[in-house]
């Protein structure tokens, strides 16, 4: 509790020691008021002890006749008599003593509030004026408006009068908004005028201040104010002591730095207002640096006449003769001075007009003038000259409308100037809308994003508290030093150790590295001194045209990495919407996110980082989902070649395998990814109904197979294919195409009479080549055959003839041809196709594997023999065959190191069952051989058997009603093992104590620790053991009777049956209900999820099942050699992928990015019709109507005040007319002849 007692006491001093108070020490009399000082106090408040000046032709001066005294007055008020009650920082300061930093410094230092980023000093009449509804309305609307974006602090004069009454106003309405930044207002008032500011005098206090009524020269203060400076200069009860002071503050501010270069812009806004008024915007616009008015057309007096000189000068500024005395006559009648005066005013009001691109004047009631934009717009058009310049200032102020409407259209796309630095820091700044915008405007990623740019990126101050890349780098990187700045390569390892398995990202690899490292040697080299200014020149420019060409090819993938380890989730979901891949992107970042969650999760980290970066990956897996549905309705083949296209620039992954790796159910059992899962499972064949009954019948009856049904070799390629299965194609393809070559048919009579009976393909000599046509993008040219004989025969190449049956079979229908031109399939291709399509091994594994476990069971059920039997043989060969294969999937599963090799091999629960099962048979093994441990191995054996009975789960996995139920059985053994703990405990402590009461006196031994859970254990399934449960009842085993303490037994029995059955069985019960519940509606996407493993794992298995596995893995291994030979590295990448040309990855990636452009618009158009945007609308819809049925009212209102004017007017003239009639009548009477005078025609 000492330190907050330490830094308020330093924060007292310090505000003491800077800023001071001031008091008159000289009674002058008033000329006005003798009893009166000039200060504004009574004489016998000045006490006998003041100096009274003799000669009353001296003025009083603060400078003078006041001295200084250290500050009596700050602290807090909290201001009452509102449904909330606010707080606001105060501090009463000279206006002679202070200087401008020392404001500074504690508005920064002791209040906290960062530099704004704009100032605005509001300016008008300091007596209270009203508003039209609709000039309050736009009033307050853009105030708020422009106060929540800009992080602008507001200079008023804080009393709750005048101008300032109509700024707290909109000020109130907007508190109960939710603004981005904090809103800052500080009111300059001065001190002599405050009512009851006895209250504020002390040290650090906390007073209340109510609002009541004051006298005339008494103000109170606004409650909608933050922070307060009372300016005293020793008067009391009159204004202007800060206005200098206030104009001295703003000119500090105005000269501080905000950006690189920029000075904080600052404009001022006149609402209404006196004659001061006019002086203060003389001011302004004549200041150095100049600054921005805007002007309130409408609002009364000096705005008014301002305005009405502004419309009404020439473009130079200025007003002619005629005007100028109608302004004068309109100074006079506004402020009722005299003619001097006014001429004063009206010259000062010409001056200001000499400066009229620093005056922008707007109409209030004009609703096509937004108040917030003419502000923004006047600063920029008075301070600002280059596009970056204005651009970085509509960046700090949030408005991405006036870098749109006002500065890029302003230009007309037509800019020079490089916008690098301005998109540098809209990246920073996390400004989605700006870096949007910038892109729209032309600036290239490719040319933007280098290495010192990224490594900037990653190395910013968080937003928040929690800098993931610190966090994670930590684990990887010991004894970091705090000010240590990570690098691409410090990225690299956090995206590899996030990912898993055997990721590596582009900042890993060797490629990346080397180039990296060489540039940081360029980099160092060209700073050195010795180094010439025409190589650094060089040295620079490549290492550019390296950084911007060959690093980041990909630079949106790389700011979404960026933007997605600094969660930074809208840039992320921005930059995921650009550029190639997606689908790719999504789950790259859901994986990222959800692992990030999981990691924040296990260490306990802030409060709800966890949550939030689950958030965020759920929303990258629902939009890689509704991206693959959106892309799959359009096209299926192109969206299946997408789930497996290669992807260079995330570890030649696949969008496939990364689902699976994130573990995202819904993505893998979709349609398209289970079609694609299907073809795998299918391999070579094109069969649908029955197939594993046809699968079973060709492996026991192989001529079965020439009935079977194969894909062609054009469905073939594009299915997903390891890479030695693509090495193994192209090798056939070339050398298929050098027989085609050498190989052609003759087109006899006999062929064409087969091929078409009725018409015939032109030859050579009356038609052009056929592929002639083709390449022409013609069908080729049909002709009667007058009779079936071909005089000029030609030799057609089998690619002619291919395109020949095409055609054929295109015309069939309509034409009536019949073009047998395929060849019967080879037995070898069909035999190649039939065994290695993952279905054949499937069932070839599960029928060998039945046999293993006939053998198995043989080997265990009958008398053990010194010398093993065939059926033990057999089992031995075939787990040696296993194991073998085992290793071989050890060492082809990824590519890297050993450690990542057994990382993967780790991660699938079935490979660590199978490493145990094959340990504990190899020491059952060693164990049979030796005749001392005959009988050793057979329990060995006999244990080892069920390893291999429960594996056939994870073999019969593949089918859809076993397979999502094991899956469900490791849920409920997982929550089951949390609960088993419980149970130990707690049936230890009976165990115990049951062992304890019923035998005194034994002896140590290994005997009396089964005793102790073996009568709980059976308990817990209902097995009490009644006769033993008390020592005294028990006369067969305890013929002597009671045992001390005997009663202690049944006891513990009764609380043990109590908490096991009634509490620990029921909510194990009640555990797996649950899970039940929450798994079974997902079964069939769990089923489907987990099929892909189990069929890729038959994909990359070997060609023969255990114990023939063997011949495969080294018929393997001879190949593996060979093509390292030649050079092939990539031959042991087992990754399921389609290999395209480059013309089909092109064509692959227009698809995708048309899709994501139909997606993202289909989206928005979406998010427009959604309910809550129509509520909106009808709500903006509804608040206008208001709003004018509020003007119509006012109209009313004042029609209504016309017409009741009118008929007073009527009614007086009416009561003239009766009274001038009643005159004329006595005149009548009166003046003889006077009524026929009257009534005379000449009269009338």
């Amino acid at each position: 509790m000492s330190l907050p007692v330490i830094t308020l006491h330093r924060e007292t001093s310090w505000i003491e020691k800077t800023f001071y108070k001031r008091e008159c020490t000289y009674f002058i009399p008033d000329t006005e008021d003798p009893d009166r000082c000039c200060c504004g106090r009574p004489a016998h408040w000045h006490g006998d002890d003041i100096d009274e000046v003799a000669s009353s032709n001296e003025s009083w001066l603060p400078g003078l006749h006041t001295e200084h005294a250290p500050t009596d007055a700050f602290g807090t008020i909290e201001f009452q008599g509102t449904n909330h009650p606010t707080k606001a920082q105060y501090v009463r300061m000279s206006t002679i003593d202070t200087k401008s930093e020392a404001v500074l410094k504690l508005l920064q230092k002791q209040w906290g509030l960062d530099l704004p980023n704009l100032i605005i000093t509001m300016h008008g009449g300091m007596a209270n004026f009203d508003l039209s509804p609709k000039m309050k309305r736009s009033f307050r609307k853009g105030l708020v408006k422009f106060a929540k974006t800009t992080g602008a602090w507001v200079f008023t004069s804080g009393v709750k009068t005048g101008v300032t009454r109509h700024v707290s106003a909109a000020f109130g309405e907007g508190r109960s908004k939710q603004f981005k930044r904090k809103l800052v207002t500080i009111g300059v008032v001065p001190w002599g005028v405050l009512a009851n500011k006895e209250q504020l005098v002390g040290r650090n206090i906390t007073c209340s201040h109510h609002h009541g009524k004051t006298a005339y020269v008494q103000s109170t203060l606004d409650s909608h104010h933050a922070y307060f400076l009372l300016a005293d200069n020793g008067t009391e009860g009159e204004y202007g002591a800060e206005v200098i002071f206030r104009r001295r503050i703003e000119r500090h501010l105005y000269q501080q730095k905000v950006s690189k270069g920029i000075n904080i812009p600052m404009v001022c806004v006149v609402l209404e207002g006196g004659m001061n008024t006019i002086r203060a915007v003389l001011e302004y616009v004549t200041d150095k640096p100049p600054v921005p008015v805007i002007v309130c057309a409408g609002s009364g007096r000096a705005a008014d006449l301002i305005s009405f000189a502004y419309q009404n000068a020439t473009k130079d500024g200025k007003l002619p003769d005629r005007l100028k005395v109608i302004l004068v006559d309109a100074i006079q009648d506004t402020f009722t001075c005299t003619e001097e005066q006014a001429k004063e005013l009206c010259l000062e009001i010409t001056v200001c007009l000499q400066r009229k691109n620093l005056i922008t004047v707007v109409n209030l009631a004009d609703e096509n003038q937004e108040l917030d934009m003419l502000i923004l717009t006047s600063i920029l058009k008075g301070t600002c000259s280059s596009i970056s310049e204005q651009l970085r200032l509509a960046l700090m102020w949030d408005r991405v409308d006036l870098a749109q409407d006002y500065i890029l259209d302003r230009e007309n796309g037509q800019i020079n100037e490089p916008l690098e630095s301005v998109m540098m820091e809209a990246l920073i700044n996390d400004k989605v809308d700006f870096v949007k915008l910038l892109l729209e405007t032309g600036v290239s990623l490719h040319s933007f994003l280098t290495v010192n740019r990224l490594e900037e990126l990653y190395n910013i101050n968080p937003q928040c508290q929690f800098n993931p890349v610190r966090y994670f780098i930590k684990g990887l990187r010991k004894n970091l030093f705090p000010n240590y700045r990570y690098t691409l390569l410090d990225i690299g390892l956090i995206i590899d150790s996030l990912m898993g398995g055997a990721f590596k990202s582009m900042y890993s690899q060797k490629e990346f590295r080397q180039k990296y490292v060489a540039m940081r040697r360029i980099s160092s080299s060209s700073s050195s001194t010795t180094t010439s200014r025409k190589s650094m020149m060089k040295q620079t420019s490549y290492l550019s045209d390296m950084a911007s060409s060959n690093l980041f090819q990909y630079p949106f993938h790389d700011l979404m990495l960026w933007a997605v380890l600094m969660n930074r989730q809208q840039m992320a979901l921005f930059m995921w919407q650009q550029g190639e891949g997606a689908m790719a992107k999504a789950l790259v970042a859901s994986n990222l996110y959800k692992r990030m969650a999981q990691e924040a999760d296990a260490d306990v980290l802030e409060s709800g980082i966890s949550g939030h970066l689950m958030e965020n990956a759920q929303e990258f897996m629902k939009l890689a989902l509704e991206f693959l549905g959106h892309c799959y309705h359009i096209d299926v083949d192109y969206t299946q070649q997408l789930l497996t296209d290669d992807l260079i620039n995330f570890s030649n992954a696949t969008c496939i395998t990364l689902a699976v790796d994130v573990m995202h159910y819904d993505f893998v059992a979709h349609n398209c990814c289970q079609n694609l899962i299907n073809d795998i499972w299918m391999g070579g064949l094109q069969t649908r109904k029955n197939s594993s009954i046809k699968v079973i019948a060709g492996i026991l009856f192989p001529p079965f197979l020439a009935m079977l049904d194969y894909k062609s070799k054009k469905q073939l390629k594009f299915m997903p294919q390891t890479a030695e299965e693509h090495l193994e194609d192209t090798v056939e393809d070339e050398d298929s195409d050098e027989n085609e070559e050498n190989d052609s048919y003759d087109l006899d009579d006999d062929s064409i009479q087969q091929a078409s009976p009725v018409r015939t393909l032109a030859t050579s000599s009356s038609m052009p080549k056929l592929s002639d046509a083709l390449k022409a993008g013609q069908k080729p040219p049909m002709i009667r055959s007058m009779s079936m004989h071909i005089d000029n025969q030609r030799r057609l190449s089998r690619q002619e003839l291919k395109s020949l049956q095409k055609i054929a079979n295109e015309k069939q229908r309509g034409c009536n041809v019949s073009v047998h031109l395929k060849k019967p399939l080879k037995l070898t291709k069909m035999t190649h196709k039939f065994y290695t399509a993952p279905i054949t091994k499937f069932w070839f594994y599960l029928i060998t594997y039945i046999a293993f476990l006939v053998a198995f069971s043989y080997t265990v059920l009958v008398r053990t023999l010194p010398t093993p039997a065939w059926p033990e043989i057999f089992v031995m060969a075939y787990l040696v065959s296993f194991a073998a294969e085992k290793c071989w999937e050890l060492a082809v599963l990824v590519p890297g190191p050993l450690k990542i090799k057994l990382r993967v091999f780790a991660s699938f629960y079935w490979n660590l069952w199978d490493a145990v099962a094959i340990v504990w048979f190899t020491i059952g093994v060693i164990l049979r051989f030796n005749p001392s441990t005959l009988n050793a191995s057979r329990i060995v054996y006999t244990l080892n058997i069920v390893f291999f009975y429960i594996r056939i789960l994870g073999i019969l996995s593949v089918n859809k009603a076993l397979g999502a139920y094991s899956k469900i059985i490791g849920k409920l053994l997982k929550h089951m093992s949390y609960f088993s703990i419980i149970m130990f405990i707690v049936t230890a402590c009976f165990g115990v104590i049951r062992q304890a009461v019923h035998f005194q006196n034994e002896e140590w031994s290994w005997f009396m620790l089964r005793s102790v859970f073996f009568y709980p254990y059976w308990m817990i399934y209902g097995e009490i053991f009644k006769e033993e449960i008390d020592t005294c009842t028990d006369t067969d085993n305890y013929p002597g009777g009671c045992t001390y303490g005997s009663w202690v037994s049944p006891l513990a029995m009764f609380v043990f049956l109590l908490v096991i059955f009634i509490l620990l069985v029921n909510l194990l019960i009640a555990r797996f209900n649950a899970t039940c519940i929450r798994v079974i509606p997902r079964v069939r996407e769990i089923w489907k999820y987990q099929r892909y493993n189990v069929i890729l794992k038959y994909k990359l298995s070997s060609l023969l099942p255990p114990p023939l596995a063997v011949f495969s893995l080294i018929y393997q291994g001879i190949k593996y050699l060979i093509w390292k030979c030649r050079g092939r590295e990539d031959f042991c990448d087992h990754g399921l992928k389609i290999y395209l040309t480059d013309e089909e990855k092109d064509k692959l990636h227009e698809f995708e990015l048309q899709c994501l452009e139909d997606y993202v618009r289909h989206k928005e158009n979406k998010l427009q019709t959604s309910a809550n945007k129509r509520i909106s609308a009808i709500s903006e819809r509804v608040t206008e109507i208001s709003a004018q049925m509020d003007d119509i009212t006012v109209q009313e209102k004042s029609f209504r005040h016309t017409l009741q004017l009118a008929d007073q007017g009527v009614s007086k003239l009416e009561e003239i007319f009766l009274k001038n009639h009643e005159i004329v009548k006595l005149m009548g009477h009166m003046v003889p002849g006077f009524d026929e005078f009257a009534q005379s025609p000449s009269r009338q």
